[in-house]
């Protein structure tokens, strides 16, 4: 069943976009993560936001 609020739509594309991948080892971190919560180390980078069609 699809979600039709604009705001629930909106909330739930923020938490599958808007995160920091390690370059390390591929986990997903947090946005504000300055560190990778499984190995620690300091290589992130955003993970890319491009709408593919």
């Amino acid at each position: 069943m699809p979600i039709r609020d604009p705001a629930l739509i909106q909330i739930a594309q923020r938490r599958r976009i808007v995160v920091k991948i390690c370059r390390e080892c591929g986990a997903r971190n947090a946005a504000t993560a300055e560190k990778c919560r499984r190995c620690r180390s300091y290589n992130l980078r955003w993970k890319r936001r491009e709408i593919k069609r």
